[in-house]
Formats: structure tokens, C-alpha cells, sequence
């Protein structure tokens, strides 16, 4: 049985986003270890709160503050922290109404087992030592006995340097395991070959290959050396600089049509300035020690390729 291949694969990026009135006031108020909600034409109270009434769309502008104490309505058992989750150890994730609102707000419950949690436990917040406007300024919750505060009071939602934007890093970790079309690819690519897969029904030749014609849903398994040489059928300048690549800006990347192919891989195109790169350049791959796929594509010295031969490629 052939080996089946693996990797480590990690999708990593930081998301920003503005916040408007609502959720700044919202956020600036737990760094000032106060926590706001907003109330709706109807008299009720959303914590966290939101920019729109969910039930009749209405804006809500009405920010009132609510207690730190609430009631646990519902839980689950967390055996097994993630990275970046709130506790380290074993806790619950609870949904906890704080006194004054109307709906529960999701977050970690700080005890030593399952049998310490219940619906209906009294909790309180437990503030983070330090605090910079975002939702993890809320550590935890912990036991809390107490009785349930009083009703909200009106709130300007005005703070001293508001924060105004947040920066949350979205990150995917998984294993991937290439099929049996993409393993004939990849272990072509060591080799310094390109191979892709042809359809028996329109005869396409598709690269890289994925194991069935995306036009006419049969399976193939005809496989096909295809380039090296190519073609440029369209391109983008890129301006901004990737942390993870070690290439300076600005820098050309292209759709390539490699001859044979009926479908154009992308490809990084080097040895020649920028602003001279154009479609039905002619390019070759460039291949570096050690690598396991093309560095980048450098222009062969050909004349350009007719635009007829790839306009069906664009």
C-alpha cells in the first residue's frame, strides 16, 4: 500500500475590525471594569449588547450598566483546554444572565469539577489584572453567593480614550491529507515534473489535478506531464510586503498556463522588472536546492504567445 501523505497545516491571519459607538462603549467599559449593556424600545436588556434590536431591527442607541453578579442558566463541561482559551485547566463554559439583563453572556466558570456547577449558581466577574478594552478584560466567572442586584442604570457609554478597533488572530490547525490525484502531483513536483490529469470525457488536461473534471463530474486518472514552459494569462502587482515571505515589493504574481493545461496555476514571476511583465509573456520555471516546488516562473526568451492560444484560460 502506498504511503499516505501528510502535513501540518496552520491558516493563520489577524482580523481587524472598527467597532461603532455601541460596542467601543461596550469594551472600553469592561477595561474600566464596568459592564454595559443596551436596552430596547420593548424594556429590554441585551447584554453583550448590539448595534440592531434583533427581533424588529430597530437601532439601539440606549446604553445602561448592569451588575457584575448573575445567574448560570446553562453549561457544559470543558475537560480539555485549547490554546488560547480562557483557563488553562479543566472549566465550564457558561451562559450567565447578568443581574439587570435579558440575555446571557457566554464565558468561562472557574471550579474545581462538573459536580461545582449547576443551573441557577449565583457567579460574579472575575477581572483580569490587566486590562486593554476587550472581552478576555472579563478573566472568568467564579462562585458568587449573593443576591440578585437591582435594575439597570442609565448609561452615557462617555469614556477617556475609547477603543475604537480590535484585532482578533483567527488560526485553523489541522492535518491535511492530500487525495490520490494531488499525491501524483506533489511527488511529481520532487522530481521537478508538473503533472495533471486529463478528462475522458472533454479531454481536458487539468492542473493541479483533483481527481475529477469540475466541468463534467467524471473521475480521471490519465495523468499528464505537462510545461515546463507556460504562458502569463493574467497578473497582479503586489504592493504590500507578507510577513512570512522574504520577498521584497513590489513583486509580480500570475495565473500561468502551462503548455498542455487547460487550466492556469498561479506562480510568482521573477527575473524581469515588474511593470515589464504582461499577458502571453512566456515564462519557465526556476527551481531552487532542495525545493519542492517551482521558486518562481522567469521569462524563456520567446516571443509572446498569441492572445487567441490563451483567451480561453483567462
Amino acid at each position: 500500500m502506498p504511503e499516505v501523505l501528510s502535513a501540518p497545516l496552520v491558516v493563520e491571519f489577524p482580523f481587524t475590525r472598527s467597532l461603532g459607538p455601541i460596542q467601543s462603549a461596550f469594551l472600553t467599559g469592561l477595561r474600566e471594569r464596568t459592564v454595559l449593556g443596551v436596552r430596547t424600545s420593548d424594556g429590554r436588556t441585551l447584554v453583550p449588547p448590539v448595534e440592531y434590536d434583533p427581533a424588529t431591527a430597530e437601532e439601539l442607541r440606549d446604553l445602561v450598566e448592569v451588575a457584575a453578579t448573575g445567574t448560570v442558566t446553562t453549561w457544559a463541561w470543558n475537560p480539555s483546554p485549547r490554546r488560547g482559551q480562557p483557563l488553562e485547566r479543566p472549566f465550564a463554559w457558561v451562559l450567565v444572565r447578568l443581574d439587570g439583563a435579558d440575555t446571557a453572556l457566554l464565558h468561562a466558570l472557574d471550579v474545581p469539577g462538573p459536580d461545582a456547577v449547576r443551573a441557577g449558581m449565583r457567579v460574579r466577574v472575575r477581572w483580569a489584572p490587566e486590562r486593554a478594552g476587550a472581552i478576555t478584560d472579563i478573566a472568568c466567572f467564579e462562585p458568587y453567593e449573593s443576591e440578585e442586584a437591582g435594575q439597570p442604570a442609565p448609561h452615557t457609554g462617555d469614556f477617556s480614550d475609547p477603543v475604537t478597533g480590535v484585532v482578533a488572530p483567527a488560526r485553523l490547525d489541522y492535518t491535511y491529507s492530500p487525495g490520490r490525484a494531488q499525491a501524483g502531483y506533489i511527488e511529481a513536483l520532487a522530481d521537478r515534473r508538473t503533472v495533471g490529469e486529463r478528462c475522458p470525457a472533454c479531454r481536458k488536461v487539468y492542473v493541479p489535478p483533483r481527481g475529477a473534471c469540475p466541468t463534467c463530474g467524471v473521475a480521471t486518472d490519465e495523468r499528464v506531464e505537462v510545461g515546463p514552459a507556460g504562458t502569463v494569462t493574467t497578473y497582479c502587482i503586489v504592493n504590500i510586503k507578507a510577513k512570512n515571505l522574504d520577498i521584497e515589493v513590489p513583486y509580480v504574481y500570475a495565473h500561468i498556463a502551462l503548455d498542455g493545461a487547460d487550466l492556469a496555476l498561479h506562480g510568482r514571476i521573477g527575473g524581469i522588472p515588474y511593470d515589464q511583465v504582461r499577458m502571453g509573456l512566456r515564462v519557465e520555471p526556476v527551481w531552487t536546492e532542495g525545493g519542492r516546488h517551482p521558486d518562481h516562473y522567469r521569462p524563456t526568451g520567446e516571443p509572446d504567445a498569441d492572445y487567441d492560444t490563451y483567451k480561453e484560460l483567462i
